[in-house]
C-alpha cells in the first residue's frame, strides 16, 4: 500500500487494498484502524508523500523507518517476533489475522455474504474456509461427555 491508499471520504477513512491478480478492493476503515493509521502517518511524517510506501522497513534495530517498502517476508518476521515476545508459539501470519477478522465479524452477527465482500473472495466457500467459529469447542463442553 502507498500513503494514498488510505484516504478520507467525508469523515470516514477508507483503504484501497491491492489483491491478487492486480485487483483493487476498497473498504471503509473500522474506527480503530482509522485512528491508528492517522496517528501512524502523522508520527512517521508521511502525510504529504502520497506515492510513497505506507508501511516501511527499518534497518536492523533502528528506531527510524527507511523510505523502502516493508516486504511481505519482513512483515511476517515482525509478526513472528511480536507473537513470540508475548508467548504465542503457533505460526501466525496474514491468513491468521484474516481468519480472526472473518470469525469475529461472523460471531458478532455478520453475514457470510458480507464477509465474502469484505474479504474480496469470489466464492462464499473460500470465505467459509476462514470461519473459525466451529473451533470454539471448550474443555467444559468436552467434560459433559460422561461414560
Amino acid at each position: 500500500m502507498n500513503v494514498e491508499d488510505y484516504y478520507i471520504i467525508g469523515r470516514k477513512g477508507r483503504v484501497r487494498l491491492h489483491e491478487k491478480g492486480g485487483k483493487e478492493h476498497e473498504i471503509p476503515c473500522h474506527r480503530l484502524l482509522d485512528e491508528y493509521l492517522e496517528e501512524y502517518i502523522k508520527s512517521v511524517g508521511i502525510e504529504s508523500d502520497a506515492k510513497s510506501p505506507l508501511f516501511r522497513s527499518s534497518t536492523g534495530n533502528a528506531a527510524f523507518l527507511t523510505n523502502a517498502r516493508l516486504s511481505p517476508n519482513d512483515a511476517y518476521r515482525m509478526i513472528r517476533r511480536r507473537a513470540s515476545a508475548i508467548g504465542i508459539t503457533a505460526k501466525i501470519g496474514n491468513h491468521t489475522f484474516r481468519a480472526t477478522g472473518i470469525t469475529a465479524y461472523l460471531k458478532n452477527g455478520g453475514r457470510l455474504e458480507i464477509a465474502q465482500q469484505i474479504a474480496a473472495h469470489e466464492s462464499p466457500r473460500t470465505t467459509g474456509l476462514y470461519d473459525r467459529r466451529s473451533d470454539d469447542v471448550s474443555l467444559d463442553e468436552i467434560e459433559r461427555i460422561v461414560l
